[in-house]
């Protein structure tokens, strides 16, 4: 009777461990799969399940072979494209290190802003003391090769990916040059290339006029820097030029804000999502501004621009000149992980001091002044290609570009027939290119460079903010 219990008991034992086992395991298991759905809700949502069986299905019977990292990376593009905001979007590996080295100061490279013309990339400007300079090429040059291999058929955002790189690393570049038979080669090393969002000149009447293109990581250290340099000069009033600046990081446009506008007047508010939570910037001005200001704005003045437009306006009783802003009164953050892609998301909208939210309405100028007719003209887009025969808004623009330029007549305005070619003949000849009397990229590139510097000379929205500030 002993032995029964004993062998009884044990059983006993082992039942109840085996049943807490279970228990144990279903309970981890349950709080397992909770924890889970707090950390990712996406997993309680029943359309996940298809992506899963998506997902399996394409990586075990998809007929070419998939990457994992591929679809899933295809996947968060596609998740926020299905937003419907142009501004939120993500961003794979080197797109997003080229999207945050846009803002800031530096980038790793040689120092070399290229052209793409007629599948060639040309070499259109340098930076002042890079590697490129100190390494012999010259404006103009042809790239064909880079690192032993022609780059026929690249694309141009691949190669200035691979012009980038790690300072100290190098890179062979096989230049074409003139009339020359045979390639230059050159091997270069890359260094860090600042990045210039600030300029200024001295106009007459001791008006300084600077010109910000964006506003990156270090654009509030440059407007200082070339305001107290224009202050020395004797500038005594401020032509702030913010035409076609597409905006930036809010934090440097502050910091701008701070210089100019009044002590304690409100820069913007931003608001977020459900009005959960509203910020006030209002001004830290250190010392006080007495120069007068005149700002100039146009149809592609966004975001950040339109910020520090509204701020000057509203709280600085600065003059804005020009046309209506882009009208982008949103906010983006944006976060960047281990492998480089970057998550941008639209978190806030931005209202101006007075309250007003000039999303798809932009700010209204002061004094309304349109450019020439021929400053909206657009750039045929590369690879156009136009002869006798063709037609169209293209051939249009084409012919309105070189009217202006003074060679007519052009013939039947959309129609490229004799005239257009033997007005563009007449062109090519005069700027010493290949007289064909046909349109590609290189005689194209040439007529937009004259055209710019017509339109700085006919700059009706300058002229007016000069007169404006003259006046002061």
């Amino acid at each position: 009777m002993k032995e029964f219990s004993n062998a009884a008991a044990k059983q006993r034992i082992i039942t109840w461990a085996v049943i807490g086992a279970l228990l144990f395991t279903i309970i981890g298991f349950v709080l397992g799969w909770l924890w889970m759905e707090i950390r990712y809700p996406m997993l309680r949502e029943p359309a996940f399940r298809n992506f899963t069986v998506s997902y399996n299905t394409i990586m075990s019977k998809y007929l070419n072979g998939a990457k994992s990292e591929d679809l899933i990376n295809g996947a968060s593009q596609g998740m926020l494209a299905s937003l419907g905001d142009p501004y939120s979007r993500y961003l794979i590996k080197e797109q997003g290190s080229a999207y945050t080295q846009g803002y800031e100061g530096e980038f790793s490279g040689v120092g070399i802003t290229l052209q793409e013309a007629d599948g060639k990339f040309i070499v259109a400007s340098l930076t002042e003391d890079a590697p490129a300079v100190r390494g012999g090429v010259h404006a103009g040059d042809e790239i064909v090769g880079v690192n032993g291999t022609s780059i026929k058929g690249k694309a141009y955002e691949d190669i200035i990916t691979i012009l980038r790189g790690d300072v100290g690393t190098k890179v062979k570049l096989s230049l074409q040059r003139g009339g020359s038979a045979k390639p230059i080669e050159v091997e270069l090393t890359r260094e860090a290339i600042a990045v210039h969002t600030v300029t200024s000149e001295m106009l007459s009447g001791g008006i300084g006029h600077v010109t910000i293109s964006k506003f990156g990581q270090k654009t509030d250290e440059e407007f200082k820097t070339e305001v107290e340099k224009l202050q020395k000069e004797g500038m005594t009033k401020l032509l702030l030029d913010l035409r076609s600046n597409p905006g930036g990081l809010l934090q440097s446009t502050i910091k701008i804000a701070n210089m100019l506008v009044p002590k304690d007047k409100v820069i913007l508010q931003v608001v977020y999502k459900d009005h959960a939570n509203t910020i006030t910037y209002k001004s830290k001005q250190d010392k006080p501004w007495t120069i007068p200001i005149v700002v100039l704005v146009n149809g592609q003045s966004a975001s950040a621009s339109e910020v520090l437009t509204a701020a000057l306006k509203e709280s600085a009783g600065a003059t804005v000149v020009g046309e209506k802003t882009f009208g982008k009164g949103i906010v983006q953050t944006f976060q960047q992980f281990k492998d480089n892609s970057v998550l941008s998301l639209t978190e806030a909208q931005w209202k101006t001091p007075g309250g007003t939210w000039i999303h798809k309405q932009g700010v209204t100028p002061d004094v309304t002044v349109d450019l020439p007719a021929y400053a909206s003209l657009s750039q045929l887009p590369f690879g156009t290609e136009l002869e006798i025969g063709s037609y169209g808004d293209n051939v249009k623009t084409l012919q309105l570009m070189l009217k202006e330029l003074g060679y007519s007549p052009v013939g039947d305005i959309g129609l490229y027939n004799e005239q257009t070619a033997d007005a563009l003949s007449k062109f090519q000849k005069d700027e010493q290119l290949a007289i064909t009397g046909k349109f590609n990229d290189v005689t194209g590139y040439r007529i937009l460079e004259l055209l710019s510097n017509k339109l700085k000379e006919e700059d009706t929205q300058l002229h007016k903010g000069m007169a404006i500030l003259n006046e002061k």
